[in-house]
């Protein structure tokens, strides 16, 4: 009883060890498996971020199945046999280049005179900026008919400073491409501004403040420090602005009229041809289609990916 009272007493403290040591273990497993757990919910792979509740998931797929049906039954309803014989033909050519045309014209004007006015409500202080804003982006909530009428009251030939243009320079824009680029470029330049004015904002001023205290203008600032870090913003909202353009219907019609070969557009002929020949339509809508999945194709690094 001794001897093992003895062998007890000298394996008691090493075998108390072991079962320290394994006791340990599973604690330390455990505490690393919780771990695992917390972060497998926190990085959402299979968490509960990935779980979505019936009554949310329902109403998303009807969402999303509304927003892709039509463009869905617009890539089966095509016509795709025909398709160059529809895209060749002189009328659609001309609708096509004079809509690549004027967007083009009205994206210009659009950063002329975008850029500055979004540097002036970004960066300086002045009695009544907000409303100047909320002038500003009246457009991006104002009916494009409205925004038309708008435009032939103020540059009509007989609107508010249409008169003055017509009798002092003789220059006539309603009813003409002149017009249609007017015209898309109201609708459009707010995108370019509201783009713009939030990079202003999100850059550092310092740096322009820094370019002023070496000696250099304000122009010289704007010119040399801003623009080449707000190049992304301007970027950004000049697609915006061309893609807008490009779609434009309702200020063009009523401002510009609709004659092909002068002031129809793509937008106008599909509204026309969809009337007499519904395959021609088709096709403009496809090229449409495209033009507006080629500017989210070129926004995805600056909107779709953010997290």
């Amino acid at each position: 009883m001794k001897r093992q009272t003895a062998s007890d007493a000298v394996t008691g403290p090493s075998v108390g060890r072991s079962r320290l040591r394994r006791v340990r273990g599973d604690s330390t497993g455990q505490n690393r498996d919780t771990g695992r757990n917390r972060d497998t919910g926190r990085g959402g792979g299979t968490g509960r971020r990935g779980r979505v509740p019936l009554p949310l998931l329902l109403p998303a797929l009807l969402g999303l199945v509304f927003l892709l049906l039509p463009m869905v039954a617009l890539l089966v309803r095509a016509p795709w046999r025909s398709m160059p014989e529809q895209l060749s033909s002189t009328e659609v050519w001309q609708a096509l280049q004079l809509s690549l045309i004027s967007a083009t014209a009205a994206t210009a004007v659009s950063l002329v005179l975008g850029v500055p006015l979004a540097w002036v409500l970004a960066r300086t202080d002045f009695p009544g900026r907000g409303f100047v804003r909320a002038l500003v982006t009246l457009p991006l909530v104002l009916p494009p008919v409205v925004g038309g009428v708008a435009l032939l009251l103020a540059l009509g030939r007989n609107g508010v400073v249409g008169q003055w243009l017509d009798s002092w320079f003789g220059i006539t824009l309603p009813f003409t491409t002149a017009g249609v680029i007017v015209a898309e470029a109201f609708v459009a330049m707010p995108f370019l501004v509201i783009s713009v004015e939030g990079t202003l904002r999100a850059a550092d001023p310092r740096y322009e403040e820094a370019a002023t205290t070496l000696g250099a203008s304000r122009f010289t600032a704007f010119r040399r420090v801003t623009l080449p870090l707000i190049a992304p913003g301007i970027a950004a909202g000049a697609v915006l602005a061309w893609a807008r353009a490009l779609g434009e219907f309702g200020a063009t019609i009523t401002f510009a009229g609709n004659f092909p070969g002068r002031t129809q557009t793509m937008p106008l002929a599909v509204y026309l041809a969809l009337q007499d020949d519904p395959e021609a339509a088709i096709a403009l809508s496809l090229v449409l289609l495209a033009v507006s999945i080629a500017v989210l194709a070129g926004l995805r690094d600056r909107w779709m990916t953010a997290s």
